[in-house]
Parts: C-alpha cells; structure tokens; sequence
C-alpha cells in the first residue's frame, strides 16, 4: 500500500483532485537498498521517502511510497511527475536528498514548458539522472503523425 505524505493515509484515488494544476507528485522507491545491500526494513529507500515528506511544506507536491521503480543498479530512487510535463527518474539518491527532491519538485512545477530546468536543480538530480520521460500527449502527438505542440 501506498501513503499520501499529507495525510498520512492510503495515497489519492484518481477522482480525488489535486491540490493544484501544477501539482507534482515525487515517487520514492521504498523497496531500495543502499550499497550494503542490507535487507533490513524500514529501507534506505523508506527513509529517502520520510526524509522528503519531513521537507515537504506545499500543499501542491506529494510524496508517494511506490515498492520499486526497477532501477536497482543505481540504488536509492525517485521520480518527478507533473501533469502535462516530462517525467523525470533519478538514481544514485541518498537518504540526505529528502529536501532536494522538493527543491527539484518545486522547479518542475514552475516550469512554463515543462521541463525540469538545469539551472538551480540540485546536483543529485543533475548526476542522478536516469531518464525522462515525454508527456502522455507528446506520445499520443509523435504516435498519430502530428507535430509537437
């Protein structure tokens, strides 16, 4: 099961609307081991996510415990997603990036074209980087012949 970070309760159905238009929501793979390797539980990835709700004052971003994200090479991991804007999936994360995934939240929610820009973005989610990912519509666009928008 998954949590809502501001409630502390099971995470937001789909028909439950979110806080705003620019709501961003952080994924944090709970399940993550560190470079021990330990199966100890809570995990590394566990407190990555505790880390990042204790840093978490908006109303308009949302941390979500998700049990993997299938990027176990590079260890503790997180994703960035904003409605009509590129995803973001970082790795090589520390349980001290709590904050900065709200730093990188806070960015991509003021983006006007809906990239997460470079200036300004922590150096974890500079070097931590493992994809991005295009908006469902940009698919959808480039899937049906027709130009970006």
């Amino acid at each position: 099961m998954t949590f809502d970070d501001r409630t502390g309760g099971p995470a937001p159905h789909d028909s439950d609307p979110p806080p705003s238009d620019l709501a961003v929501t952080i994924l944090v793979c709970s399940s993550c081991r560190d470079e021990t390797g330990s199966d100890a539980r809570p995990r590394p990835g566990a407190h990555l996510a505790a880390a990042a709700r204790a840093a978490n004052d908006h109303d308009d971003v949302r941390v979500v415990e998700i049990e993997c994200l299938g990027n176990c090479k590079r260890r503790l991991s997180a994703a960035l997603l904003r409605d009509d804007a590129w995803s973001y999936v970082f790795g090589d994360l520390a349980v001290e990036n709590g904050p900065d995934l709200l730093v990188g939240a806070k960015l991509l929610q003021t983006s006007e074209d809906g990239l997460l820009p470079w200036r300004g973005r922590p150096d974890c989610l500079k070097r931590g980087l493992v994809s991005r990912i295009p908006p469902a519509m940009t698919i959808a666009n480039a899937a049906n012949g027709k130009a970006a928008e």
